[in-house]
């Protein structure tokens, strides 16, 4: 059994510990908020640019553009968005085992990954990846899906990759994040099955350069609310792992309190006992 002095370093320890997830627990739920609604504002602006895009390719007669491009499939790339920071409970490795099915056995799927838990993961298992990038998984801006957007732009159009697909965490609420994979190119309009209403349109200067205008747009608004639907899933997670390791804490504090208790108790009897051992032995 443990000493007295071994539970109470025990104690001290299990404590300094609950005090670094107690504040990190705190500076999650602050940065939280605003993610929460920067996440929230910016789906009318992805939905609404999906049912343009669906309504104007629809209609735009016999126009095409090189994001449109229907070909055959040989090689895949999937543009992977994680976190740059563990401690988030069940985070990355939810989003991993959301990719993974997809890509295991593949030899034509490729990655391009953002924040370093994915590249990371990926990267010790030998899969293909095409480009790594970190420092915003947090607090992603607009300029860094203008990045994202081109560069996947210019995979496509180079006949790099045939198909591209964008795996995220779409957030729900800080305990509900749900990884979710869309098909990114080519474009497709809504992708959701639903018939597009036939509208006559009069396009200038024409339908093919409304297209080149209107589609890179939807590129950058797509994986920028994807970008902050998963800087608030991180978030949320995090939140709520820290929240649960200071409760966690605070249980074993109370545990080794209890224990100490009694080893401090079991100590003081057999102090008493040696003591009056001692004086019996005297008479």
């Amino acid at each position: 059994m443990a000493n007295a002095r071994d539970i109470r370093r025990r104690i001290k320890s299990v404590k300094n510990i609950q005090q670094i997830t107690k504040a990190m627990k705190m500076v999650a739920a602050a940065r939280l908020r605003r993610a929460q609604e920067r996440a929230i504002a910016s789906r009318p602006y992805t939905d609404k640019i999906r049912e343009v895009l669906a309504s104007v390719t629809a209609n735009a007669g016999d126009a095409s553009h090189p994001l449109l491009e229907v070909r055959e499939v040989k090689q895949v790339g999937y543009l992977v968005l994680s976190a740059d920071k563990g401690l988030a409970g069940a985070y990355s490795s939810n989003l991993v085992k959301e990719v993974l099915p997809q890509i295991r056995g593949k030899d034509n799927a490729r990655l391009v990954t953002v924040g370093r838990k994915a590249r990371d993961y990926f990267k010790r298992r030998g899969y293909k990846i095409d480009g790594e990038y970190f420092g915003f998984s947090e607090k992603p801006s607009y300029q860094d899906a203008v990045m994202l957007a081109e560069l996947m732009a210019d995979k496509f159009e180079s006949g790099e990759y045939d198909e591209i697909y964008l795996t995220y965490t779409h957030f729900y609420s800080p305990v509900n994040q749900k990884p979710t994979t869309i098909k990114l190119l080519p474009v497709t309009g809504t992708g959701d099955g639903e018939e597009t209403p036939q509208t006559e349109y009069i396009f200038e200067p024409s339908a093919g350069e409304v297209l080149s205008l209107l589609l890179p747009r939807y590129l950058e608004t797509v994986i920028y609310g994807a970008l902050l639907q998963s800087s608030a899933s991180e978030l949320g997670s995090r939140m709520t792992a820290m929240g649960s390791a200071t409760d966690n804490a605070q249980e074993l504090i109370s545990k080794l309190t209890l224990n100490y208790n009694k080893v401090r108790q079991a100590t003081i009897t057999s102090e008493i006992n040696e003591i009056v051992g001692g004086a019996e032995a005297l008479k």
